[in-house]
């Protein structure tokens, strides 16, 4: 038996023994980590940290980043060569998400940190302060929030910093004049304020500035002069005022001057060109300068682009371009370059011919006044935009101008240009945009127009042309728009004309002497939407081939000698909003179909020889939207037309004798339906219980959906309203495909209707971007209690309403996926109004009824607020509840009945909701404001401030960024249009969507 004292020795033997080993395997494993990582584990664990923090990560590019790897072999690391330490962190592009960690700020040997264009969410660590060899931060096209930390000073050898497309606000911190080797800081792009500092002066080693598109505010200060190494300086859109401070034309070596959208004044200093010799970009467009355009600009011999339009400069335009060899774009419209007395301001154009580089030249609206000189045809053959618009230019247009081959858009409208059309026009066989409008040519269209093959739009209106619309018309295979309006052409309307399907914007040909009927060729203008012939002298019937334009939102036909009935055809242009007409020799009855048309904003039937009674329905039951004056054979109609009772002639029509349908139709119609119900029963008793493959919908159970949803579990639940649950199942008759089971809550008062309503609704409508039903179930539950539910097919990636607002979606839309979306629902709301047998409201036009495939095409589903219009059917009450708050239109609510106008309404604040990322019921609409009046202001300028920053994707070039912004305003503008109070006024929806489609074509070719 051990005594106590040998036992506390044994105990203390072990002890130490143990103590020994762990020490022994602790340092073993040091070692290892050790020989690992080089000693280098902080670096690792930084590492290691920073991977931790990203949610995403798509392109699986932080897979090598694990212990069998050395940390410098990762993706993305590179390492210094002597001490096997992190000296560059690039992951650029990558698609990451997550938060920025902190720990970054102990790789204190990096000397570069990319992760430009991902999605960083968060502020900027602080510890970055801590990175004293780090010589590039570059954090542009994140997510990143907050200000801007001031202990970056602490990065001492920091020479470019660029935190550009973010959401940083607050500042530009005062120690950020501390880091005195920085050379490149871009910040544009955030929501920064406080104006830029005259602090930054300091950092005498500045090479690129580049601040644009923040509400900066305030004026530039003159110490930037301090910044002799200058070479870009960025500043558009960041509400400056004042002058340009001296200082800054004393940076010889500026390349790049950016100063437009702001609110500059002043005048530019006239031996600019000497004092800038290096300048290649100068811009000042849209800013309040004046005086004289100095001449010495001609001695910048390497400016490439020369943007000055909509400024206030004056004076005879003297700059001698020849010395520009360089220059690629002249912008100088919306200026007056009108010299004294009687002189001619085009001489400019004579020093144009060595600029062989030039690709736009735009003087729009300068006041210039002249001859186009014959060396306009002197110009580049690489001009491809030439815009002399709204001038006083006179006399006749050169035929030279046909030398300029490389045209795609020429703009000489607006002018006093005489003479002839020169028929060397026709050599410019790039040309996909002419205006010559409103000028003073006479003669004849030349034929050699027909040349144009790519030509889009023709603009010849308010001249003195004379002769036939050339037939040669009908080789302009991508015309979609003809403007011909007042002139003096004469003749028939080319049949080849009206054969060109891209004709869809619109065709003009008002106040002319044209004659004969209207060909029947007009059929194949399917997709045409504005027509006007009036005013000219054609005759004979309307042909009936009018009722196939069934795209038309305007026809005016007024002011012809047209003669017999308006041809029942006309049925078809239910899309019409406006219909003229007026002063000609039409006869008959009113077209009862003209009261049913819901576009119909206004109808003059005005000074014609209408007779019978004026109906009162739909656009008659309002005296302001439609004239019949001049017909004096009608009779009743509104109280304020003044127009005679119509006489009573029921009594007077002969009846069919009652005694025949007695005798002979009677018992016939009564055997028919004796044998009707007959094979009815017959089918009906024969008929098995399940659903053979040739119905249109499969049948299912109770017991199947039971099965297919594991019971109806939360698990599978993935939606929930008012009125039903959605549950997300795989049945086996869908070829194990995913289906949405859409389960009524039967005890819910509406339950049961709003079954029946979306029932009716999908019986009759098949669309691409409406949601697929499967098929539906009518039946009782294992307890016996009414069961019905709606299967649809199941759409992968959500609803809008997720993307917009659900955590869950850690990536966003950007711009162009979200118009796509909205293109996609302007298409099925045209479909449902316009394309249907039966014209179908919505009436819960929401983000979460907007679901989104595999493919993220958009698909529009709960039809439980539909209404059939014309039917009968849905005929929702006066008091019930009309679609959801903040999406139904004003007019619900006074309980108007519902409408197509209701659905643009909640299709407008949609758009408005998709573009700017803010509910219709944030709290930050209240004491007025609404979404539809945040949108309105900040039209047409500001829109950039109010689109969700999660949409706007920087672009390569100022340009895309212009021609981007230009788009996303040209959507909020459709959104507020569709969003107004007056349901007549809202843009209609076929308009919709050609504006969208027309959006994206141009967002698609940037």
């Amino acid at each position: 038996m051990n005594s106590p004292q040998a036992i506390i020795h044994l105990s203390s033997s072990s002890l130490i023994s143990f103590l020994f080993y762990g020490l022994a395997i602790t340092c073993l494993t040091s070692a290892t980590v050790s020989a690992s990582y080089g000693g280098n584990e902080t670096d690792y664990h930084a590492l290691l940290s920073f991977k931790s923090m990203i949610t995403q990560d798509p392109y699986q590019v932080l897979t090598s980043w694990n212990h069998s790897f050395h940390f410098c072999d990762w993706s993305g690391i590179s390492c210094g060569k002597r001490h096997k330490r992190v000296t560059v962190l690039r992951l650029v592009s990558k698609g990451l998400e997550g938060s920025f960690s902190p720990h970054v700020g102990n790789l204190s040997f990096l000397r570069e940190l990319h992760l430009w264009n991902n999605s960083f969410q968060g502020t900027i660590p602080h510890e970055l302060g801590r990175l004293s060899r780090l010589r590039a931060l570059s954090l542009s096209i994140n997510k990143l929030s907050g200000v801007i930390p001031t202990n970056l000073s602490g990065c001492s050898n920091l020479e470019v910093l660029r935190l550009a497309k973010n959401k940083l606000v607050g500042s530009i911190p005062k120690e950020l004049s501390l880091l005195s080797k920085l050379a490149s800081l871009v910040i544009s792009y955030n929501k920064l304020t406080g104006g830029i500092p005259p602090f930054l002066g300091n950092i005498t080693s500045m090479e690129e500035f580049d601040v644009h598109e923040n509400p900066l505010g305030g004026s530039i200060p003159d110490t930037l002069g301090l910044w002799k190494n200058l070479t870009g300086f960025y500043s558009s859109g960041c509400n400056l005022y004042g002058h340009i401070p001296p200082s800054i034309f004393n940076l010889s070596l500026l390349v790049n001057f950016s100063l437009p959208g702001n609110h500059l004044t002043g005048s530019l200093p006239s031996e600019i060109g000497n004092q800038l010799p290096n300048l290649e970009y100068l811009q000042l467009r849209n800013n309040e300068l004046n005086g004289v355009l100095p001449p010495s600009i001609s001695n910048c011999s390497k400016l490439g682009i020369l943007e000055m339009s909509y400024n206030n400069f004056s004076g005879r335009l003297t700059i001698d371009f020849s010395n520009l060899i360089d220059i690629n774009e002249i912008w100088l419209g919306n200026n007056n370059f009108h010299g004294p007395g009687e002189a001619d301001d085009t001489r400019f154009v004579d020093y144009l011919k060595n600029c062989t580089k030039l690709v736009v030249l735009s003087l729009f609206s300068c006041n210039l006044t002249g001859v186009l000189p014959i060396s306009i045809g002197n110009l580049s053959d690489q001009l491809t935009f030439l815009d002399l618009g709204d001038n006083q230019l006179f006399g006749s247009l050169p035929s030279s101008v046909g030398s300029l081959v490389g045209l795609t858009t020429l703009y000489l409208g607006d002018n006093r240009f005489k003479g002839k059309i020169p028929s060397t026009i026709g050599k410019l066989k790039k040309l996909q945009y002419l205006s010559l409008d409103s000028n003073q040519f006479s003669g004849p269209i030349p034929d050699a127009i027909g040349n144009l093959s790519l030509l889009t739009e023709l603009y010849l209106y308010f001249n003195k042309l004379e002769g036939h619309i050339p037939s040669s018309l009908g080789n302009c295979k991508e015309l979609n728009l003809l403007n011909l309006k007042n002139n003096r052409l004469g003749g028939k309307i080319p049949k080849q004309l009206l054969q060109l399907p891209s004709l869809t914007v619109g065709l003009d040909l008002s106040y002319n002497n044209l004659s004969g009927s209207i060909p029947s060729e007009i059929k194949d203008l399917k997709m045409l939407s504005y027509l006007s012939l009036a005013h000219n002298n054609l005759s004979g019937n309307i042909t009936s081939n009018l009722g196939e334009c069934i795209s038309l939102t305007m026809l005016n036909l007024s002011g012809n000698i047209f003669e017999g009935i308006i041809p029942s055809s006309f049925s078809s242009l239910g899309a019409l909003g406006v219909l003229d007409i007026s002063e000609n020799n039409l006869s008959g009855r009113i077209p009862k179909f003209l009261g049913k048309w819901k576009s119909l904003e206004y109808l003059n039937l005005s000074f014609n020889d209408f007779e019978g009674e004026v109906p009162v329905e739909g656009v008659f039951a309002n005296a302001s939207l439609f004239s019949v004056l001049g017909n004096d054979k009608l009779c009743g109609g509104l109280v304020t037309l003044e127009l005679p009772k119509c006489k009573e002639t029921g009594n007077k029509k002969k009846r069919f004798p009652f005694f025949i349908f007695v005798i002979v139709i009677a018992p016939t119609l009564l055997i028919v339906l004796c044998c009707v119900y007959l094979l009815c029963k017959k089918k009906r008793n024969s008929q098995p219980s399940q659903s053979s493959g040739n119905e249109r919908f499969l049948k299912v159970s109770y017991n199947q959906l039971l099965k297919a949803t594991d019971g109806f579990s939360t698990a599978n639940l993935i939606g929930e309203g008012g009125h039903s649950s959605v549950y997300k199942g795989i049945l086996d008759s869908n070829d194990d495909k995913s289906v949405a089971v859409k389960v009524l809550h039967l005890q819910s008062r509406g339950a049961h209707k709003s079954f029946i309503a979306e029932c009716e609704a999908w019986r009759n409508i098949r669309h691409r971007n409406l949601l697929k039903i499967i098929t539906s179930c009518s039946s009782t539950d294992f307890q016996g209690n009414d069961f019905k539910a709606l299967v649809y097919e199941f759409m992968a990636n959500g609803s809008v309403h997720d993307w917009l607002h659900s955590s869950a979606y850690t990536s966003k839309m950007n711009h162009l996926q979200r118009i796509n979306i909205l293109r996609d629902v302007a298409n099925a709301l045209d479909y449902l109004h316009n394309r249907c047998q039966t014209t179908i409201v919505h009436g819960d036009l929401k983000p979460s009824n907007i679901l989104l495939d595999d493919d993220m095409v958009a698909h529009v589903g709960d039809f439980g607020l539909a209404r059939l219009l014309g039917t009968g059917l849905n005929q929702n009450s006066s008091t019930g509840v009309k679609g959801t708050i903040g999406y139904a239109p004003p007019e619900y609510g006074i309980g108007s009945e519902m409408t197509s106008c209701g659905d643009v309404y909640s299709f407008g604040i949609l758009l408005l909701e998709v573009m700017t990322g803010k509910k219709p019921t944030d709290d930050m609409f209240n004491d007025g404001l609404s979404l539809h009046k945040f949108a309105y202001m900040a039209l047409p300028d500001q829109v950039i401030d109010v689109i969700d920053n999660d949409a706007i994707v920087l672009q390569s070039t100022e340009a895309n960024a212009k021609k981007v912004e230009e788009c996303l305003a040209a959507t909020i503008k459709i959104g507020v249009s569709c969003s107004v109070d007056s349901p007549p006024q809202r843009m209609k929806i076929e308009i919709v969507v050609n504006e969208l489609q027309h959006i994206l074509d141009v967002l698609q070719n940037i």
